[in-house]
């Protein structure tokens, strides 16, 4: 899918009142709020709808963010208006995203799934790049047993997530956190049900 055509199928999906996957922050940065503080700097990757880079702002974090919906960026203002914070969104493509060197304390991609292989692997090169020596970053992604239960997520199993292919792509950084789970999420009507996903939680060394 081109990058038009997959920027018109995210309007279109994004084109409801509701926020397709809620307001609230992913359970896995509330659950390592410690590592969040006030006053670093934050990239939340392929934001939509704003629920992630919101959070961060409210924590007192300088938060940059993008996504390349132009509707759900719309969205994502009017939650910063609601929560009363300030985030830098900008409206922009990830595979031709600048990964500034050492630019972030910490990067946050959750659930951004619709890159192939190579595209994938590129995005991954580019958080590494853009987290700071000691930087933290956060991942959340399906993983091929989410395709049997068909509650969100791409259906190429290619574009999925695996143990290894995560720790692969960051040689050498600090593993904070592993957890390779299938449990019901309740994030909007898009991220709703028993799913199956890995998260990860690395250090970048210094």
């Amino acid at each position: 899918m081109d990058q038009a055509t997959r920027r018109e199928t995210w309007n279109q999906r994004y084109a409801i009142d509701d926020y397709i996957f809620g307001k609230e922050p992913s359970e896995l940065l509330v659950r390592h709020k410690s590592l969040l503080r006030a006053g670093d700097t934050a990239l939340s990757v392929a934001d939509g709808e704003g629920r992630n880079s919101a959070y961060l702002a409210q924590l007192g974090m300088n938060v940059t963010s993008f996504d390349f919906s132009d509707t759900a960026i719309a969205k994502a203002q009017k939650l910063f208006d609601e929560r009363r914070v300030s985030v830098n969104m900008v409206e922009h493509d990830i595979e031709t995203w600048s990964w500034t060197p050492n630019a972030y304390d910490v990067v946050v991609g959750i659930f951004f799934q619709f890159l192939d292989p190579a595209a994938r692997s590129k995005a991954f090169a580019g958080i590494a790049q853009t987290a700071k020596p000691g930087g933290r970053i956060f991942l959340r992604g399906y993983t091929p047993k989410q395709l049997e239960f068909k509650t969100g997520g791409p259906p190429e199993v290619e574009n999925l997530y695996t143990v290894d292919l995560l720790l692969a792509a960051f040689p050498g950084f600090e593993l904070i956190h592993l957890a390779d789970q299938i449990t019901e999420l309740n994030e909007g009507p898009r991220h709703t049900g028993m799913s199956a996903f890995v998260d990860l939680v690395l250090r970048k060394p210094i």
